[in-house]
């Protein structure tokens, strides 16, 4: 056994130094691909990215800002105003035309001089700087270095859905301030253009304002309650927030590390919104098929030792089991021998104590064996022992354990079985092997057994036990023999 076990332990340290060897080379290798992967995607892929995205975004979200430039320097919207606001029909006509032409949720103008917020459908409101809903028009009055702005707020025209405005200054042809106007997008149209530039070019896109505050946001991001709140605050991209805020139109490139994996930033600052734009990459994602190549570089490496390492054991396990086998059962008939009964009657010992269920021994021998010996000789003696455990299989319960106790004897060990139970069990044996025919030649001895019976008692030693059982089984051979006895 010992020469086994140091063969065993070489295997093993073969195993693991060929092991070790494989995975060092093919992680080398890995770490070597994904690091250049990494440089490819921050130095080309993800700026590539981020212009794209940047061109897309010229076309979809600013087209919103340059309409409004054009209503606020439209000749007749100036001209409306300087004379007077006469017929607010023509000035309603006008910005149902800009709605309905280019596809604005809605569209706007309020007089500085009248105070009146004009609409699609005619006249809303008067503005006013007491009202909370009305404060952006008279921050966009005192705008000194900015034409317009950008803003998310409600729109009380449009039942009150969250809306980006645009919200652009209006002059005379003297340069000074005389209203308001512009147009809106609802968030849910912007975020739709979101969710397609993030399916189109498979990237973390996402919009911030200038204090780190998350407006629009894709459907990834808003799915998993990161496309809320402030950058500041955000695991992981807090570590690079202040490098975002940046106010540069260039792009900005950053990582950062989120949940074991590390995300490749883009960024860079639109000065037509006054947001910024950040493009973000997990590079497990491009990393995957590497992976796949990696597990396969692996899988190959290690097959051949791990089929030898699989036959090596194979063959270990079954002369282990062998050994065990011999060690644990009676070579004649196949039953547990009498160390093997020890130990499961340990367990049955703790698991009747712990269920409070009954457990009972059957402990029995042949009657007159000697004889069987005498008048046919010991190979019929060993038939008929094998013959009487072939019919104790047979006789008890499938969950009873049969031992062979030595010699003749041999004993059942019978769970969740009560002493009467026990005796109907014994009984039935009794009969099975009396009636039984052991195929013995002339002249004929018969063939009998006689049984012992005891229950197992909670304040019982395992000598207690068997010793009982013993008497139990003495007790019937006193009695004549062929009979059960119990103690």
């Amino acid at each position: 056994m010992r020469l086994l076990s140091n063969k065993y332990r070489l295997l093993l340290l073969l195993t693991l130094i060929l092991a070790a060897g494989f995975v060092a080379t093919s992680m080398a290798s890995y770490l070597a691909s994904r690091k250049a992967i990494e440089h490819g995607i921050a130095d080309q892929t993800l700026p590539l990215t981020g212009d794209n995205i940047y061109s897309e975004i010229q076309k979809d979200m600013l087209r919103p800002v340059f309409i409004s430039s054009l209503m606020a320097h439209d000749t007749f919207v100036r001209d409306w105003i300087l004379a007077g606001e006469n017929d607010s029909r023509q000035i309603v006509r006008y910005l149902a035309e800009v709605k309905k032409k280019y596809g604005a949720i809605t569209s706007f103008l309020i007089s500085d001089k009248s105070s009146k917020y004009y609409y699609a459908e005619g006249t809303l409101k008067s503005v006013s700087p007491k009202a909370e809903r009305d404060v952006w028009y008279y921050r966009v009055r005192d705008m000194k270095n900015a034409d317009y702005e950008t803003n998310v707020d409600i729109d009380m025209a449009n039942r009150d859905s969250m809306t980006i405005f645009i919200n652009h200054r209006v002059y005379d042809y003297d340069g000074r301030f005389i209203g308001a106007t512009g147009i809106g997008l609802t968030l849910a149209t912007m975020s739709h253009i979101i969710d397609r530039y993030q399916a189109r070019f498979h990237r973390n896109i996402y919009f911030v304002d200038g204090k780190g505050a998350i407006v629009l946001a894709g459907k990834s991001m808003r799915d998993s309650h990161r496309g809320q709140g402030n950058i500041r605050s955000l695991p992981g991209v807090r570590e690079i927030a202040g490098q975002i805020l940046n106010r540069q139109t260039e792009p900005t490139h950053l990582s950062y590390q989120f949940e074991h994996a590390q995300i490749l930033v883009n960024s860079r600052h639109i000065p037509e919104l006054g947001w910024y734009l950040v493009v973000e990459q997990n590079v497990s994602d491009e990393v995957k098929s590497l992976q796949s190549v990696f597990i396969l570089n692996l899988a190959i490496s290690f097959g051949v030792t791990l089929l030898v390492l699989l036959l090596t054991l194979l063959t270990v396990n079954r002369y282990q089991q062998r050994i065990e086998r011999i060690a644990s059962t009676d070579a004649l008939t196949g039953l547990l021998n009498r160390k093997s009964l020890e130990l499961l009657f340990q367990r049955a010992m703790l698991l009747s104590k712990r269920t409070a269920q009954p457990m009972s021994a059957i402990l029995f021998d042949i009657d007159f064996f000697k004889r069987v010996n005498d008048t046919h000789g010991h190979l019929w003696g060993d038939k008929v022992i094998l013959g009487v455990a072939d019919v104790a299989r047979a006789t008890v319960r499938e969950s009873d354990v049969i031992t062979r106790w030595g010699g003749e004897e041999y004993l059942v060990l019978l769970n969740n079985c009560s002493l009467a139970q026990a005796m109907q069990v014994a009984e039935a044996l009794r009969a099975a092997v009396a009636g039984h025919d052991f195929g013995l030649p002339q002249p004929q001895v018969p063939v009998t057994i006689s049984l012992g019976v005891t229950e197992y008692r909670h304040d019982d030693s395992e000598s207690a036990f068997f010793s009982r059982a013993d008497s139990a089984l003495y007790q019937a051979k006193e009695a004549g023999r062929n009979r059960v006895a119990a103690a």
